[in-house]
C-alpha cells in the first residue's frame, strides 16, 4: 500500500507539471466560464431567476467542470501517443495508480475554478457568501470526479485527434441536460425523467442546493449525490479495466 501511494504521488506530481506546461488551456478553462458567468448575469438576471447569481454561479462551476473531460482526456491521449506511457507500462505501476494520479492532478484546477466563480458571483450577490459556499466548493470536488473519470475513459480509448470532438458531447450534455440555462418545468415529463436519471442535472442541483439550502434531505441532497457517485464509480472502474487492457496489449 505504501509503495502504491508513493507511485501515485510521483505520477501526480509529473501530471501537474504537464498541466502547468500548457497555460493557454488553463486560461481557457478558467476564463471562458468566468466570462459567461458575468455576461449572462448582466444580460439575463432581470428576466428570469435562472440567471440570478445564486443559481448561475453553481451552474457555471459544474459547467466548467465538464471541460475537464477534454483537458484530462487530451493529456492521457497525448501521453499514449508518446513513449512516456510505454516506458511506464513495463514498470511496477498498476493501472489504477495511473488513473488516480491523473484524477488527483486535476483537483487543484477544480478548487481554483470553484473558489474563483463563487467569489466573482458573491460580488454581484453577497448572499452567496457563507457556509453554503464552503460546502458548495467541497462538493464541487466530488461532482468534478465524474467529469474527470469520463475524460480519463475517453483519453484511454480515443486518439488525441478525436478526443476533442467526442468530449464535446459531454460538455454539450452538461449544457443541455442540466437545465442550467432554462427552466425545466415546462418540458415533457419523459424528458424531465431522462434528465433526472443522468448525472448532469443532479450534479448541478447538488451544488446549487448547497447555496440555496436543503429543504428535502433526500431529494435535494442524498439522491443527487448518490446518482453522481454511481456514474463516477462506474466510469472509474471501466477506465481502470480498459487502461489495464491497454497496458497488457503493449
Amino acid at each position: 500500500m505504501k509503495d502504491s501511494i508513493s507511485r501515485i504521488l510521483v505520477l501526480t506530481k509529473r501530471n501537474l507539471k504537464e498541466i502547468l506546461r500548457d497555460p493557454l488551456s488553463l486560461i481557457f478553462t478558467l476564463g471562458m466560464p468566468l466570462f459567461m458567468e458575468i455576461l449572462f448575469y448582466l444580460i439575463f438576471h432581470s428576466l428570469t431567476k435562472q440567471f440570478e447569481m445564486k443559481y448561475l454561479a453553481p451552474g457555471i462551476v459544474v459547467f466548467a467542470e465538464s471541460f475537464l473531460s477534454l483537458f484530462v482526456g487530451l493529456l492521457i491521449a497525448l501521453d499514449r501517443s508518446t513513449s512516456f506511457l510505454t516506458r511506464l507500462y513495463v514498470s511496477k505501476a498498476k493501472s489504477y495508480e495511473f488513473i488516480f494520479s491523473y484524477a488527483i492532478a486535476m483537483l487543484p484546477i477544480v478548487l481554483v475554478q470553484s473558489i474563483l466563480f463563487f467569489l466573482v458571483g458573491g460580488i454581484f450577490d453577497s448572499s452567496i457568501f457563507g457556509v453554503g459556499m464552503v460546502l458548495a466548493i467541497l462538493f464541487s470536488l466530488i461532482t468534478s470526479l465524474f467529469f474527470i473519470s469520463i475524460g480519463i475513459l475517453l483519453g484511454t480509448v480515443c486518439s488525441e485527434k478525436s478526443i476533442g470532438g467526442i468530449s464535446s458531447i459531454v460538455i454539450a450534455g452538461q449544457s443541455v441536460l442540466s437545465g442550467m440555462w432554462f427552466p425545466v418545468e415546462g418540458l415533457n415529463e419523459g424528458i424531465i425523467t431522462f434528465m433526472k436519471i443522468l448525472p448532469f442535472k443532479n450534479a448541478t442541483i447538488l451544488i446549487q442546493n448547497m447555496i440555496l439550502g436543503v429543504n428535502d434531505s433526500f431529494n435535494d441532497f442524498l439522491l443527487p449525490l448518490l446518482i453522481v457517485l454511481a456514474y463516477t464509480v462506474v466510469s472509474f472502474v471501466v477506465a481502470i479495466i480498459l487502461f489495464k487492457r491497454k497496458m497488457k496489449s503493449r
